[in-house]
């Protein structure tokens, strides 16, 4: 187990999302949503807290390309982060863990072919949008 980012805990579990990207907001909503348990914290990564926990895993601070998906002191990406967050959801969303049949080499191309066009297909805000009230205790704080 890697050391932990500045201010998580070993027991948290963070979604770092592009803020700016409507596709991603969709996604953090879907999350807030589907997230029964409440186990999920999201973190815009053009936070000062996602830019340290971008540092602190080795990607520039200006690193928008992917979902990231911290647990227990481990980052994963691309297809994993998404799939190690689906499985968590339950039914009916954690079959699409049948995709881990496919070798990660194409579920991350297949992934990359969205995310690198993520703005072309779905938008971009020009700025990161405020979470809802509704949505409290929902993102990662900024210390």
């Amino acid at each position: 187990m890697s050391q932990l980012p500045p201010n998580l805990n070993s027991t948290d579990k963070v979604i770092l999302f592009d803020g700016a990207c409507k596709l991603c907001n969709g996604w953090a909503n879907f999350i807030i949503k589907h997230d029964k348990a409440r186990q999920f914290k999201l973190c815009s990564v053009q936070s000062e807290q996602g830019k340290v926990i971008l540092e602190h895993f080795g990607y520039p601070r200006s690193f928008y390309e992917t979902m990231l998906y911290v647990e227990g002191g481990q980052c994963f990406e691309k297809s994993e982060a998404f799939l190690n967050i689906v499985l968590q959801l339950g039914y009916p969303w954690k079959t699409l863990n049948l995709f881990r049949v496919l070798p990660s080499a194409i579920r991350n191309w297949l992934y990359d072919r969205i995310a690198l066009n993520r703005y072309k297909l779905f938008g971009k805000y020009d700025y990161c949008q405020l979470p809802s009230p509704d949505y409290q205790g929902r993102f990662l704080d900024d210390n």
